[in-house]
């Protein structure tokens, strides 16, 4: 009887503490998906996910998301990263769409924004959207992303993701060449990455080479309702 009450102890801390107890008990998710959101590796076969505000590997170097694990975006995006992810596939056999953040919930927002204090709010707002304006990303109309190879691992953007600075602006990336301060590998690398999203449909942005998003801030308050 002690054996066969261990057991049962056993069986509920598994499915308590597995994978997918742990996705639906997550307010983020569900209140993501009751908007309609996809889960993105569901959906879209080939592409990864490793979001980094879920690891301490960010510019705030601690985890803000919790129990959101999964990577969400609406629908009409899901469609097009999956041909980002077909284009990718037709120049680079092998190699992955690689996801570092998709929607991000409002009240994150404000976190990302109320951490980078050493920026006057002009220019913070070229690394972090003003939450009061709102983020595409709430929106789930932004990703965060890179190219990973056969191997899974990601190709050399000359930078890391969130780094801020020149150096990650693919605005500067023909005055950075010339001055041998990107290389000439990562610059390609950052033209594959840019050629497959924008074949379908995704807009970079001045700032980061790691940042598209599906539609303009307005067109997507138009379609959709903020992520809270």
């Amino acid at each position: 009887m002690i054996r066969f009450a261990n057991f049962l102890v056993f069986i509920v801390f598994a499915l308590c503490t597995s994978p997918l107890m742990h996705a639906q008990s997550c307010s983020y998710e569900m209140a993501m998906e009751k908007q309609g959101l996809l889960e993105i590796t569901k959906s879209v076969p080939g592409v990864n996910v490793q979001l980094k505000y879920a690891t301490q590997d960010n510019f705030m170097k601690r985890d803000v998301y919790g129990c959101l694990q999964h990577g969400y975006l609406q629908k009409e995006v899901v469609a097009m990263l999956k041909k980002a992810q077909k284009s990718l596939e037709s120049m680079k056999p092998g190699y992955h769409l690689l996801v570092y953040d998709a929607a991000r919930p409002l009240s994150i927002q404000w976190i990302l924004w109320n951490t980078l204090t050493q920026y006057p709010p002009k220019i913070r707002k070229n690394y972090v959207a003003d939450p009061r304006e709102h983020s595409i990303h709430n929106y789930g109309s932004a990703i965060d992303l890179t190219v990973a190879d056969e191997k899974g691992n990601a190709l050399d953007m000359g930078t890391k993701f969130d780094f801020f600075g020149e150096l990650a602006y693919p605005s500067k990336e023909q005055e950075l060449l010339a001055k041998n301060k990107l290389s000439k590998k990562a610059y390609e690398n950052r033209q594959i990455l840019r050629n497959a999203m924008k074949s379908a449909g995704f807009m970079p942005i001045e700032y980061e080479w790691w940042h598209f998003n599906a539609f303009s801030r307005a067109e997507a308050k138009r379609r959709y309702q903020v992520v809270q």
